[in-house]
């Protein structure tokens, strides 16, 4: 590698290392690592730095973000829950699944997983307690049904994964990158409910109750009503006729604002700048490291292991053990990429492999170091925090230890996609 290949990688893992110490944003480190490196190193104009902005993913996290905080904050998002609790009519076990299927909707629809998450955890930890199932177990079915619905074609990680596969030149399924990650997320959370009832620990009166949760019957007042209807109203338009998710989601929270002017203000809050500032400076940076030639030398080193099936394993570990302590949404934008030549010199299924990769990278956000998983560790109670904090830590090594490897069997060497 020369010089001018090394210092751009050496600063990508010095972002990396950065924002896993300290709560700094990876997307801003990109975004002016990518002026230092094009502009002093390189003589490109910003003009040309910014050739890889991407404009369409920057606009689906605005809009999906937008129309779901005003979801969240007219109480829609809260009488679905109650709507789906009522269901169970007292059969307590069947409440994580509840929580699953929710938490997947929330995010096959356009929701973030952390603040999907974020919505559900408080009602499905308390009603855990209240039902004495154990805290984690409930955790980690809001997570793992987060991660479930979070590559829908509708969602930002999906439209994210696709067009960063586009880009270089090695489409992909989106129905079934969508389906792989619900499967596997299906299965981790079937295998989760079989650990804890062998261990004897599926339920739980190690914390106590908790607080009695009001699941009252009630129906939608106006603005409840029309979100619904909206929400509706954006499925039929991006899956039935094709319409950007981002363009759509945007005109569905601009209609919900005339409703509602005088909180206009807290909505335009809701919009998750941190990930637009995540995703847009990743992808920037990445993009001046393609140029530079970086990734296509890390990629003829990983092509040097020989075997393209292990190689991919390699790729699923590096990237599963590497999202459990940084943002998976980061490392995706770096790893897809190095995904390329493997995929252009072998046999393996483009889509199998993304796939695998998209979950590997996902799957083991339910470790306290990340963000899903510290929203798990936040809800408990607070006499009971330390010890759902040590049995996550566990539990979240077995899934960094069997995760990939079982992405990578399940979609590589099958060659299902």
């Amino acid at each position: 590698m020369t010089a001018v290949q090394i210092i751009p990688l050496v600063i990508l893992v010095v972002m990396f290392v950065a924002a896993t110490k300290w709560p700094l944003n990876i997307g801003v480190m990109g975004l002016v690592a990518s002026f230092g490196v094009g502009y002093f190193m390189l003589g490109m104009s910003d003009r040309q730095i910014l050739d890889a902005f991407p404009a369409t993913i920057v606009l689906t996290i605005i809009g999906v973000t937008y129309f779901f905080s005003m979801a969240q904050r007219n109480g829609t998002i809260d009488l679905i829950v109650k709507g789906c609790v009522r269901m169970v009519r007292g059969r307590m076990l069947l409440l994580p699944w509840v929580f699953f299927l929710i938490a997947a909707a929330l995010t096959s629809l356009g929701t973030f997983s952390p603040a999907a998450i974020a919505l559900l955890a408080p009602a499905a930890i308390g009603f855990a307690y209240e039902s004495r199932i154990h805290p984690l177990v409930m955790g980690a079915f809001i997570v793992n049904g987060a991660h479930a619905g979070g590559f829908s074609p509708l969602s930002v990680a999906g439209v994210l994964v696709h067009d960063i596969a586009l880009r270089n030149g090695f489409p992909i399924s989106q129905a079934g990158l969508f389906l792989a990650s619900f499967a596997l997320n299906l299965l981790l959370s079937v295998l989760t409910i079989i650990l804890f009832a062998l261990l004897g620990k599926l339920r739980d009166g190690a914390g106590g109750r908790g607080p009695e949760i009001d699941t009252a019957s009630g129906r939608p007042h106006g603005q409840q009503a029309l979100t619904l209807a909206l929400i509706a109203g954006m499925l039929v338009c991006t899956l039935g006729f094709h319409m950007p998710i981002g363009f759509v989601a945007l005109s569905a929270g601009l209609l919900l604002a005339f409703v509602n002017v005088r909180e206009h203000r807290t909505f335009i809050g809701g919009i998750s700048w941190s990930t637009v500032l995540m995703v847009a400076g990743m992808i920037t940076y990445v993009s001046l490291l393609q140029h530079v030639g970086v990734i296509d030398t890390l990629a003829g080193a990983a092509l040097a292991l020989g075997a393209p099936l292990l190689i991919a394993l390699v790729l699923c570990y590096v990237i599963g053990v590497g999202s459990a302590f940084a943002s998976s949404t980061a490392l995706l934008t770096a790893f897809i990429p190095l995904a390329g030549p493997l995929l252009a010199t072998s046999s393996l299924s483009a889509s199998g492999t993304i796939a695998a990769l998209a979950v590997a990278a996902t799957v083991v956000d339910v470790s306290p170091f990340s963000t899903d998983g510290a929203l798990v560790v936040a809800n408990a109670r607070d006499d009971d925090r330390q010890r759902v904090y040590k049995q996550l830590m566990f539990y979240a090594g077995g899934v960094v230890l069997v995760a990939p490897a079982l992405a990578w069997a399940l979609l590589i060497p099958t060659g299902v996609m």
